[in-house]
């Protein structure tokens, strides 16, 4: 009788765990898998090194968070664990760019527009923090002296607005402008200026530079209308490109959210009121024990 058996490499290699990585859906050992420090989720290492170099090079930099849409903690990837993941060069134009975005970013700081400059020049803050529009400063560069717009970088025009110094300057040198028309499909952000293109949908726009919410007309900020009640009223009264239905319903449902949380609030605020003297008798007694404790040491 033929006796058949299996050599130890063979039984290795069937009890050998394979992990299907869910970008190439390839399966892979254990050995080539790379876990997210933040999130922990598992991806083969040579497609965390490929999803890193393409959001680098379309500079998506400021926020590298986990490539799954589905991950629940959307682990952020930060600057030690993209070092040693990607190449010197890689790794260099990722640390210029995050430095760059985040200086576009903040208000009281700005690149001077002097060619071969490159100075980040400091930008007062603004008087009132209400206004959410950047107001237009002069500002002073250190390093080359000049005298420049702190909204649209040409030099400095004390008696005129940003557009009449567009408008003065010659088409070539013409971009655009930073108040448009009510019906234009280029226009600016209010907050960041960034030039942002509308080819359809609603009125309600997100920047997705500074991610500062406003209305697409008249640029009023929508930072804090949950309800959208600036289309009820105004020039831009049923403005916002969706039917009375879906707009009550999205009422509804952030009405709904908020008094879920009351609710909540009220039917937990009793058990909250009962088990705060047992908190407090527990902690007592924890801190009366500590006390006695120290207290024979000392002796």
């Amino acid at each position: 009788m033929a006796v058949y058996t299996c050599s130890k490499n063979q039984v290795d290699l069937a009890i050998d765990p394979i992990i299907t990585c869910k970008l190439c859906l390839m399966e892979c050992s254990p050995e080539d898998m790379y876990e997210l420090r933040e999130c922990k989720c598992l991806y083969c290492e040579m497609c965390v090194k490929q999803y890193l170099s393409v959001m680098i090079a379309e500079g998506n930099v400021l926020l590298i968070t986990c490539p799954d849409a589905a991950c629940l903690k959307q682990g952020r990837m930060e600057a030690s664990e993209i070092q040693a993941l990607v190449n010197a060069e890689e790794y260099d134009r990722y640390l210029r760019l995050k430095f760059e975005r985040e200086v576009a970013l903040d208000p009281n700081r700005t690149f001077c527009p002097e060619a071969g400059c490159e100075t980040v020049c400091h930008v007062c803050s603004a008087s009132t923090s209400a206004a959410k529009v950047a107001p237009v400063k002069c500002v002073n560069c250190p390093t080359c002296g000049l005298q420049f717009c702190s909204v649209c970088k040409s030099k400095w025009h004390a008696n005129k607005t940003c557009d009449e110094v567009f408008l003065s300057s010659t088409k070539e040198e013409q971009g655009i402008p930073f108040s448009a028309e009510e019906d234009a499909n280029i226009k600016r952000c209010p907050v960041c200026h960034v030039p942002i293109e509308r080819n359809d949908g609603c009125a309600q726009m997100m920047c997705k530079r500074c991610k500062h919410v406003f209305c697409w007309y008249c640029l009023a900020s929508l930072d804090d209308d949950f309800l959208l009640r600036h289309y009820d009223r105004g020039p831009c009264k049923n403005k916002l490109g969706h039917s009375r239905a879906s707009v009550i319903w999205h009422r509804t449902q952030v009405v709904g959210i908020f008094a879920g949380f009351g609710v909540l609030l009220l039917v937990a605020s009793p058990f909250l009121l009962l088990a705060a003297p047992c908190i407090l008798c527990c902690k007592c007694k924890t801190c009366k024990c500590c006390d006695e404790d120290s207290d024979e040491v000392v002796t």
